[in-house]
């Protein structure tokens, strides 16, 4: 616990036979609940966590007051959310739940049908949630996570009251030496994108699992429509975001070559990662800024976007006149540069828009 408030740690491992038992052997003492979500391994895996059940021994979590669900008129939306998240379990991919004594600090999740690396993240934080914890944090089952920076990552959830944390690795001196180039560059064109797509506008290294949310934001997005892939710390900034939930990044270090072996693909996820922000994007300006409150920026983006769109074909003619040596027509040129200066401009004024209604969100 920390401020006397339930800490717990969802690690998602798949094939991670290597390195759990070190990653499990430093978890902090102040954690509460160890939960593990292995995501149908065909390795020794699913073995050596069960290994670490009496090792990690048992923590009994404080009584909470329980709220009064007493069938009433005044109590029917109460109940609706309460029957709702019973319901919401059968969204997600059958497991085999291993905690048979309620003070274990290790909760097992055996994922029967593999779900990718946030469908696992998503399915721990349905136990978290379920089981009323304040602070659930993220760590890899591949040890590129610090167990000694924990702490910095939930002390603003259960301190500050913010909603979400995230590890910032791009900032640290020893970023551009110790990331693969290829994972620098990815990393850095990806979190440009998800700027756009989310709305926290300030955030710096957006593919980071190194993660803590509070037990509000658990409460404010459906967990089983969580991106399912590689794509999930992306997806779930545009979920909080949409909810108006804070966010804070706080620095870590990037730790490489311990004997991880990574099962991403640059080639194949950057171009699905780009089109999942694309989509997010729209989302995001339709939900947040239209049917929750309208704003103007979401006539701005889109107006944006068309007077773009329709300027492309002017902007061809000139370039094809241009490559034949001839002269374009001067309609065809002030057309293009009014659609495209205006559409420009309205791009821009949004984007300032986004920013500023976005800043409240960013806690430093």
């Amino acid at each position: 616990m920390i401020n006397n408030k339930t800490i717990a740690v969802v690690i998602p491992a798949f094939n991670e036979e290597n390195q759990i038992g070190l990653v499990l052997e430093n978890i902090p003492d102040f954690v509460d609940r160890i939960i593990v979500v292995n995501d149908c391994s065909t390795d020794n895996t699913a073995q050596i966590i069960k290994n670490f059940m009496l090792k990690l021994g048992s923590l009994k979590l404080p009584e909470r007051n329980i709220q009064d669900n007493s069938s009433s008129f005044y109590n029917k939306a109460n109940e609706i959310i309460e029957q709702w998240n019973k319901e919401e379990i059968k969204y997600f991919a059958p497991a085999q739940v291993f905690h048979d004594n309620s003070d274990q600090r290790l909760v097992i999740i055996n994922l029967l049908k593999n779900s990718g690396v946030g469908g696992a993240i998503a399915r721990g934080y349905k136990w978290a949630k379920d089981n009323n914890i304040d602070c659930t944090a993220v760590m890899a089952g591949d040890g590129q996570m610090d167990p000694s920076e924990l702490f910095s990552i939930c002390n603003p959830v259960v301190s500050d009251s913010v909603d979400y944390v995230k590890g910032d690795r791009l900032g640290h001196k020893s970023a551009k030496i110790l990331m693969p180039r290829k994972r620098f560059i990815g990393n850095s064109i990806l979190s440009l994108l998800t700027k756009i797509a989310s709305g926290y506008w300030h955030i710096s290294d957006t593919q980071t699992g190194y993660t803590a949310i509070s037990n509000r934001a658990l409460n404010k997005i459906d967990l089983y429509k969580i991106y399912p892939k590689y794509g999930m710390p992306n997806d779930m900034l545009v979920k909080l975001n949409i909810e108006n939930c804070t966010l804070k990044e706080v620095p870590i270090k990037p730790i490489y070559f311990i004997g991880e072996q990574s099962k991403m693909k640059i080639r194949k996820v950057i171009p699905r990662i780009s089109w999942l922000l694309t989509r997010s994007f729209f989302k995001r300006i339709w939900v947040k800024y239209l049917r929750k409150s309208f704003h103007p920026l979401f006539i701005l983006y889109h107006m944006g976007i068309i007077l773009l769109l329709i300027s492309i074909p002017f902007g061809i003619k000139i370039l094809m006149k241009i490559f034949a040596h001839s002269d374009a027509n001067p309609v065809t040129v002030l057309a293009f540069a009014l659609l495209f200066i205006s559409g420009f401009q309205s791009l821009m004024f949004a984007m300032w828009m986004d920013i500023q209604d976005n800043q409240r969100l960013n806690k430093d």
